[in-house]
């Protein structure tokens, strides 16, 4: 007997974009879900669409914002664009939002734009 999954697509709750600039033009990047905790980052069995990352070692990382940080974790590279179902414990490709605007209060999680200019160098994001 085939093992069939059932599965409901949707682009979640995209109200944190400021604007449609740079939605056609995401880059894909991989998601490295050991790196991801699943009660944090995806509690609800998906990464949600605006959550913010860092590019380390080529994969996709959770953005680290602790200001004093010296690892590249702690550099933006952007947003996730779309939810992002997490099945297994493979890596996977997803949709990257590295340039255009973003409303911070409609992210998904508590977000503070990094101070530091080479902390914001991976990405040319305006926040509103």
């Amino acid at each position: 007997m085939p093992r069939f999954r059932s599965e409901t697509f949707s682009t979640g709750d995209m109200s944190w974009l400021g604007s449609d600039h740079g939605i056609a033009n995401s880059r894909t990047v991989t998601i490295d879900i050991s790196t991801f905790t699943a009660g944090t980052h995806y509690p609800n069995g998906y990464i949600p669409s605006g959550l913010p990352v860092a590019v380390v070692g080529g994969v996709a990382v959770p953005y680290d914002a602790t200001e004093g940080t010296t690892t590249g974790a702690g550099i933006l590279a952007g947003h996730i664009l779309t939810d992002q179902p997490v099945i297994g414990t493979g890596d996977f490709p997803a949709p990257l939002f590295d340039h255009g605007r973003v409303v911070v209060a409609k992210l998904p999680i508590s977000f503070v734009k990094p101070a530091a200019a080479a902390k914001n160098a991976a990405h040319n994001i305006v926040y509103v």
